[in-house]
């Protein structure tokens, strides 16, 4: 078991890491709302972990806490994406579609922007050297982080669903117009979606600093925001499976196929295509589609037969 956790843990924790944030994701989408900024958030959240375990002036909170700054960093992360979702939010959340789409992708190059003209970033560099979450020696310990949060994630997603809250989202999905004029105010769901969103990306951001080692602009870039589009389309935008599938499957194909050297990236944009083509309600939405029984068919009338 060693053995295989050393092979392959550091790809498991990848691969939960690629479904929390494809869940970032979702959140916004189950109110109809195109959003791309979930890499911001996740390198807002990891330039917050990484300057507060690495920098000089807050070595007096490190000493003073102990393994304890590891949890205040993902608190930090968590409220700081949060607090950043609802500045964005507010504003950008008036556009739709493809509009909101390009407001949200020049606010990640925005923050890519400013992390490389600071000092306490990093600049261009990044942070290195950032401490081993609770002293780990191995990467493949991390499964016990994302693991957790993916578990309560994704009940806090089904929750969701199931309330007031998560009827109003899909109603706001399906037809914004009409949940408005049955009393959905749209701004206020929207917002909350975009924000639940921001809080996890930040959350995992913070987590996966010390995972990385290290923290660099190209953690928030557009390519991201394409890469976590990509994984909630192919596994499916309508499930909250959806997002954990294809973000699974996104960062295991081209790990599972290096044996191939750079053919394995051909193979994984044909991934992309035949998904998007032959799967256009994802992964988890053509498995439910098979496995859904079939309503019962009526007998037909008996053929009228005439008399002689």
């Amino acid at each position: 078991m060693n053995d295989f956790l050393q092979t392959y843990g550091f790809l498991i924790a990848t691969m939960l890491q690629a479904g929390l944030l494809g869940l970032s994701l979702y959140f916004p989408l189950q109110a109809g709302q195109l959003s791309l900024a979930s890499p911001g958030f996740y390198a807002l959240g990891g330039y917050v972990a990484a300057i507060l375990l690495t920098n000089p002036s807050f070595a007096g909170l490190r000493d003073t806490l102990g393994q304890g700054i590891f949890p205040l960093t993902w608190l930090a992360g968590a409220v700081l994406g949060g607090l950043l979702g609802v500045v964005v939010g507010v504003p950008a959340l008036r556009l739709r579609g493809i509009y909101l789409a390009l407001a949200t992708i020049a606010f990640v190059e925005i923050l890519r922007v400013v992390a490389l003209n600071l000092t306490v970033t990093g600049g261009a560099v990044g942070i290195f050297g950032i401490p081993q979450t609770f002293g780990f020696q191995d990467r493949w310990q991390y499964i016990f982080l994302f693991g957790p949060l993916l578990a309560l994630t994704l009940l806090f997603a089904r929750q969701l669903e199931r309330s007031r809250v998560g009827r109003a989202l899909r109603a706001l999905r399906e037809d914004e117009l009409a949940a408005d004029a049955m009393g959905v105010p749209p701004t206020q769901y929207k917002v909350l979606a975009f924000v639940i969103g921001a809080a996890l990306a930040g959350l995992v951001g913070a987590m996966s600093a010390p995972f990385l080692n290290t923290w660099n602009a190209k953690q928030g870039t557009f390519d991201s925001s394409i890469t976590i589009l990509a994984a909630v389309l192919i596994g499916g935008s309508r499930n909250i499976w959806g997002p954990v599938v294809g973000g699974a499957l996104l960062a295991a194909v081209p790990e599972v196929l290096r044996f191939l050297a750079d053919w394995r990236l051909v193979i994984n944009g044909l991934v992309l295509v035949v998904a998007s083509l032959y799967l256009p309600q994802g992964i988890v939405g053509a498995l439910a589609r098979l496995t859904r029984p079939r309503p019962p068919q009526r007998p037909l009338a008996p053929a009228y037969e005439k008399q002689p």
